[in-house]
């Protein structure tokens, strides 16, 4: 059933057309460190330049000779996608977790209530190049829409496709859209294709990181449905002017459209992609423009995609989420207590994958291992390792390798998988191979004194009236007899053991301080 079957009809005055606007999302890090507002105009030119390596969103108040207004970078740190979610960066992955379970609450208005059809050009007033779009890298094809969420209708179940797309542009009405890796949008329009039809599809251009974070789920489930869901939240929607397509209303720009059933006959590309590589020239089908909705003040959305600053890209940290999302409902029925995962956006997102887990029983952070590896086509890398070590941290992660890690023991690799078209690393053919590193101790060996970590004294303990009354109630560390005498110094502690050598001061096995016993 199409989800919009079971979504209500309800006022515009019942709903808050704001809260999960993008302006109002950039309003509430205006004066924070997570943006720079940039109030002198900009050549579109010079637009790829200022936000290359920004670890802020930057606020363009005056971008082109139109001086419009356009933001970038927004969703290109984990910091503001925790703040889109309202909660703390080592909090998120489970309040997505949290908020997956939630019914999605949807309530379809009329177009005169939605606040993306204010403005409606249709004609030749739908223009491609009146909007502030610009070259992103050096070797791209043309300027790009890098921030469009597509909205597609599938015929076959009635469900709604949501996900992220890439426009070049072609001239006022026509842009390239890139369909040639697999996907369930490639699917539907080759569907539509071969029935010699053009597929209607709805691009939302500026949108709440929230609705960037749905769309990069893929999930069996009505997709438009699951925007709302990740809301957590009633999600105004609305249909479009030129097509059947439903939209959330309350985004900032719609282009309305469809993709010709010529399939894969124009040039799209060469552009620099998520991995932080150039893809190559593509045959690619055409998006025709029908139609520009938007609010009278819209903010137009550019993001960041590829180069050397992977970590500090939209596309990277998006993809970094989705993975950690997929690979938690994963090890849920791999493993028996899954306790982190992390996909360092430096490599994409999504290439490498680390897992903290604790070890119930022997071979698990190898079955940790193999559910990662089944669980995307795209994870390449798996580093699994014991509670005490971070994974979002690269220092824990490295000293792990060096020192947990036996490569003849511990490497696991899989040949002759499915992998990444895109990795630049694979000369030919779709499938690769796949690495895993278990950095965890040898199952049962994590209790050893060499295996613990140090860490500065605690002074915490029992009191005795001397170090010979304290090593009677049983063997000490030096910690624990300086703890016992309350001293703030150490070294009479070490005249008060050389005073106890001539009556039997030994030492155990883990280095205590110990009476001998009589024989």
């Amino acid at each position: 059933m199409n989800v919009m079957d079971k979504a209500a009809r309800g006022k515009a005055t019942n709903l808050d057309f704001d809260r999960f606007r993008l302006r109002t999302f950039i309003n509430s890090i205006s004066g924070s460190d997570e943006l720079v507002i940039r109030e002198q105009p900009i050549d579109l030119a010079d637009i790829a330049q200022a936000l290359d390596g920004s670890k802020a969103a930057i606020l363009f108040k005056a971008a082109g000779p139109e001086k419009q207004e356009m933001v970038g970078n927004v969703v290109a740190s984990r910091s503001r996608l925790a703040r889109a979610f309202e909660v703390a960066p080592d909090k998120l992955l489970g309040e997505i977790q949290r908020r997956l379970r939630q019914k999605p609450v949807m309530v379809e208005i009329d177009r005169a209530d939605a606040p993306v059809q204010q403005v409606v050009l249709t004609g030749d007033d739908a223009d491609f190049t009146k909007l502030p779009v610009h070259l992103q890298h050096g070797v791209d094809g043309g300027p790009y829409i890098s921030a469009g969420i597509d909205y597609v209708i599938d015929a076959a179940n009635g469900m709604t496709n949501v996900g992220i797309r890439r426009l070049m542009l072609r001239g006022r009405k026509e842009c390239g859209v890139d369909l040639v890796s697999p996907s369930d949008l490639r699917a539907i329009y080759e569907g539509s294709a071969k029935t010699g039809k053009p597929l209607p599809v709805a691009f939302v251009v500026g949108a709440h990181p929230i609705d960037f974070v749905a769309a990069t789920m893929r999930l069996p489930v009505d997709e438009l449905g699951l925007v709302a869901t990740l809301r957590d939240a009633p999600m105004p929607v609305v249909k479009c002017v030129t097509n059947d397509v439903i939209v959330p209303a309350d985004a900032e720009m719609v282009l309305e459209g469809y993709f010709d059933e010529r399939g894969h006959v124009e040039p799209e590309g060469p552009y620099g992609e998520f991995l932080g590589y150039y893809g190559a020239l593509k045959r690619n089908p055409v998006f025709h423009l029908t139609a520009i909705t938007r609010r009278k003040d819209a903010l137009f959305q550019t993001a960041t995609i590829g180069g050397k600053t992977m970590a500090q890209t939209d596309t990277a940290q998006l993809c970094a989420l989705r993975t950690e999302v997929m690979i938690w409902r994963a090890l849920e029925v791999a493993v028996r207590e899954p306790l982190a995962v992390c996909a360092p956006a430096s490599s994409g997102g999504m290439f490498n994958v680390r897992v903290s887990l604790r070890q119930r029983v022997p071979g698990e952070a190898r079955n940790a291992i193999a559910a990662c590896f089944a669980s995307l086509a795209n994870i390449k890398n798996v580093f699994v390792v014991d509670p005490d070590i971070d994974v979002f941290s690269d220092e824990q992660m490295d000293w792990a390798m060096a020192t947990r890690f036996q490569p003849a023991r511990d490497t696991v690799i899989v040949d002759n998988m499915r992998t990444l078209p895109l990795d630049p690393s694979l000369i030919s053919g779709r499938v690769g191979s796949k690495a895993g590193f278990d950095l965890t101790w040898p199952f049962g060996t994590g209790g050893r004194l060499e295996a613990s970590v140090p860490e500065p004294p605690k002074y915490q303990g029992k009191r005795f009236p001397s170090v010979a009354a304290a090593l009677k109630d049983g063997p000490k560390h030096f910690e624990e007899l300086m703890t016992a005498m309350g001293s703030r110094d150490g070294r009479e502690i070490v005249l008060m053991l050389d005073a106890l050598r001539h009556s039997g001061l030994d030492r155990d096995e883990d280095g205590r301080y110990a009476l001998r016993t009589a024989k």
